[in-house]
């Protein structure tokens, strides 16, 4: 059995136009997962956009300032749909969650969305840097329109700094997201990326991640370097959570098989439950 997908996008997120909240429930009965979670995107961070960042975002998403114009969720739309896909698929273990983007920026706010008690799974993800001018997605900063002077290996140490101080300063989340979230954008100019060139800044994070108790993501929408999932173990990791970031229902539980083997070689196996985050073997 696959385990858990506890990282899916839907309609309800911003950026899943192709979303569908009842067509992943039934993708997640077809591949025959125990359980999903649905992490709805929330974002606060108002980007900088280049020009080359407007045409590709929805007119909708651009204020008045240029920057980014992030929604906030429709939590009662959401939750009733999550009741309507539990009615329809009653084999199928559904988690309401949210992927708080940046809460140590945003503490009140996100501190206010959790006292609903209404979000089981709760992800805690960096998508931001910010260079003194404002924050810029991650993503573009590997594009040619980004800040003169940004180099990729710096993009990566400085997201690694601000996962650190996020995970240092925010008790809000319980499992960290996509710690490789940069290497989607990483430039073939820049050659091959190796985890091993950023090693100490891994193991930094990882050592505050599991200092804190929570649970590191091997997210699925890239390969995760095996490198950091043996980091997570040396520094005392005790849990992983499966992740495949799908925003549309085809890629839910994308790579699972194989990211599955890759965490059962560093030691950790399944939980007591079927629904339970994989645990570190004793």
């Amino acid at each position: 059995m696959l385990p858990p997908d506890d990282h899916v996008h839907t309609e309800w997120s911003w950026d899943a136009a192709a979303g569908s909240m009842e067509e992943s429930c039934a993708r997640a009965v077809e591949l025959g997962l125990p359980s999903i979670a649905f992490t709805e995107h929330v974002d606060a961070t108002r980007w900088v956009l280049t020009a080359e960042a407007r045409s590709l975002m929805p007119s909708e998403r651009i204020g008045a300032d240029g920057r980014f114009d992030p929604p906030a969720l429709d939590a009662d739309g959401y939750l009733a749909c999550v009741q309507r896909c539990r009615d329809r698929f009653p084999g199928l273990r559904i988690l309401t969650g949210v992927e708080l983007g940046e809460p140590h920026w945003f503490d009140d706010q996100s501190r206010a969305l959790l006292r609903s008690g209404h979000f089981d799974r709760v992800l805690g993800s960096l998508h931001s840097l910010d260079l003194g001018g404002g924050p810029w997605l991650v993503d573009h900063l590997f594009w040619a329109s980004a800040p003169e002077g940004v180099e990729p290996a710096e993009v990566v140490r400085g997201y690694l700094v601000e996962a650190l101080r996020m995970i240092e300063s925010s008790d809000l989340f319980e499992v960290l997201a996509h710690i490789d979230y940069p290497v989607r954008g990483w430039p073939a100019a820049a050659g091959l990326f190796e985890a091993v060139d950023f090693e100490d800044e891994y193991r930094a994070v990882l050592r505050a991640l599991a200092g804190s108790g929570r649970a590191l993501e091997v997210n699925t929408r890239l390969p995760l370097a095996t490198e950091i999932v043996g980091w997570w173990h040396d520094v005392g990791g005790q849990a992983v959570s499966f992740g495949s970031d799908a925003h549309q229902p085809s890629l839910v539980a994308h790579g699972f098989e194989d990211a599955v083997t890759m965490v059962e070689a560093h030691g950790f196996h399944p939980g007591r439950h079927p629904h339970d985050f994989w645990r570190r073997r004793p």
